[in-house]
Parts: C-alpha cells; sequence; structure tokens
C-alpha cells in the first residue's frame, strides 16, 4: 500500500494525521508526499493507493488527470481541516473514492474551467477565505473564521445584488449574503448549506442556495443554523433551486472560493452538471 499524504493539511499535520492510516491495515504502507508525484504516474502504480489530506487534495487529483479509470481503485483517508466531503459522505476510515469523483460538475470563474468536488462559496463565505488567506501569509496562528465572517457581517461586507439564471430561467436577489452553488451538502469546514442536496443523486442536478432580503442583525441571529441545515426553515431568506446549469452574477466584484481555493474579484460564475457534457458528446 502506498499512502500519498499532503503535508500542509491540517495545519502541517498531514504526515502525523496519515500515520493514523497503520491503526486501520496490517498491510506494509509506503509514504509519499503528494507534492513530489505526478498524478499520472501515481496512478499507474499496481500498489493499492490512499489519497491522504483534506478536501483540497481530492481537488487537485481530479483536476489534474482527465479521467480515472474504474478500475484504478483510489482510496481516501481524511487529514485536513475541514473535512467536508467526508462529513457529507458520512463514512469514516478508508473509503473507496471512485464513486464521488465520477461525473462531477464543472465550473467556470474568470474564463478558467475546473472540476467541483464539494461546491463553490459566493459572497460573505468567499470573504472569509480572502481574510483567512491574508492572515495565514502573516501569523501561524489558526485562522478564526467565525470571527471574519461576524466582523465582515457588522462592518467589511456589504450584501450584493445578484442574478441567477437556472436552467434558463432568470431570478433576482436583493441584499445577498451568500449564493453558492453545491454538489454535496457541506463546505466551510461544517456548513450544511444545501441540506437537501445529494452528490450521487442519478440525475447529477446540483444546488443553487442563496441568503438574501435579510438585515445585519437577522443574519447574525440566523447564521448558526446553516451548521445543522435549519436555515431552510426560513424561506423568505434563504432559497434553494436545482438544475443543471447555473450562472450567478452579483452587482459589483466579490471573493469566491471553489472547494476552498480562494479567487478574488469576481463578478460571476457558471456551473454545470457532468449530464450537460454527456449529452453534448451524445449528439
Amino acid at each position: 500500500m502506498i499512502v500519498y499524504y499532503n503535508p500542509l493539511a491540517a495545519n502541517g499535520k498531514g504526515l502525523e494525521n496519515a500515520q493514523k492510516i497503520k491503526e486501520l491495515s496490517n498491510e506494509k504502507i509506503e509514504f509519499k508526499d503528494i507534492h513530489e508525484v505526478d498524478y499520472a504516474d501515481m496512478l499507474k502504480s499496481e500498489e493499492k493507493i490512499v489519497l491522504c489530506g483534506g478536501d483540497g487534495t481530492i481537488s487537485r487529483l481530479v483536476n489534474s488527470v482527465d479521467e480515472i479509470p474504474d478500475e484504478r481503485e483510489i482510496y481516501y483517508f481524511p487529514a485536513g481541516t475541514g473535512n467536508d466531503f467526508t462529513r457529507d459522505i458520512g463514512k469514516d476510515g478508508l473509503v473507496l473514492l471512485n464513486p464521488y469523483i465520477k461525473d462531477l460538475p464543472t465550473a467556470t470563474v474568470k474564463g478558467k474551467s475546473f472540476k467541483i468536488l464539494n461546491g463553490i462559496g459566493y459572497g460573505i463565505d468567499g470573504y472569509c477565505c480572502e481574510i483567512g488567506d491574508k492572515l495565514r501569509q502573516s501569523s501561524d496562528k489558526p485562522v478564526n473564521y467565525p470571527a471574519i465572517a461576524i466582523k465582515g457581517v457588522l462592518y467589511d461586507f456589504k450584501p450584493r445584488n445578484a442574478v441567477a439564471v437556472v436552467d434558463g430561467k432568470k431570478y433576482e436577489f436583493k441584499k445577498v449574503w451568500l449564493a453558492p452553488t453545491m454538489n454535496g451538502r457541506y463546505y466551510g469546514g461544517g456548513m450544511c448549506i444545501t441540506p437537501k442536496q445529494d452528490r450521487l443523486n442519478p440525475e447529477r442536478k446540483i444546488t443553487f442556495a442563496v441568503w438574501h432580503d435579510a438585515g445585519k442583525l437577522t443574519t447574525l441571529m440566523r447564521f448558526s443554523s446553516i451548521f445543522k441545515g435549519e436555515h431552510i426553515k426560513y424561506p423568505k431568506m434563504f432559497t434553494m433551486i436545482e438544475g443543471y446549469d447555473i450562472e450567478v452574477k452579483f452587482d459589483r466584484p466579490t471573493p469566491l472560493q471553489a472547494d476552498g481555493e480562494t479567487i478574488t474579484d469576481v463578478e460571476s460564475y457558471t456551473m454545470k452538471s457532468a449530464v450537460l457534457a454527456k449529452n453534448k458528446e451524445t449528439v
């Protein structure tokens, strides 16, 4: 068994966390730094493969190779900080990754397209990632995202107006705080933003979610409900729409995070289900 680990995962504890695999297997284990390995070469190995890291490690895999054959089994062991993928699928320990990385949706931001594992966060969640990245550059202390979010709601982040087009139908929203599109239920280290989304749904639909028409105090009071998926009890300020082809535009540039990677000054994004690409191939 070869364990390809991300040493940067979990604030530099990637290898330490990867060592826990020894408790789950009696096989002979070889540990390799994922940054020193070509993903295509990794897939050629005849050994059992285990990918060990956070959600970003999986994201880099699926965006580094065109396709992973079903017969080339890849296992995953969570060793990150957020671990939203593992939280979503509800499985601990070693997990066969193949079913979850097949037919992923594709996002396009600023002309660049890439596959999405969990989802895109657009709004104050992207703002929090942008501020968190800046803090990490100047300090080794853990980033307090809830504190960033509270400060952002109260002072720095101003809600946007947004237009969303889902499968050709146009929707307009005022005072938008969040406008993600999701392949899974969780993002942001435990926020159950789309509790009804199933990443393995046969139709491969994705879900657009929007937090809108809410003031600062109401947003602060209700924000914690996202972590349990209870925010859907407030339909006047939260809307979910399923679809295959989703485009979201804000009225001014806004930070965005895609599977934890920050992209600044984004005016719009699109996300398309893998079903659309397959349909085009068969035409």
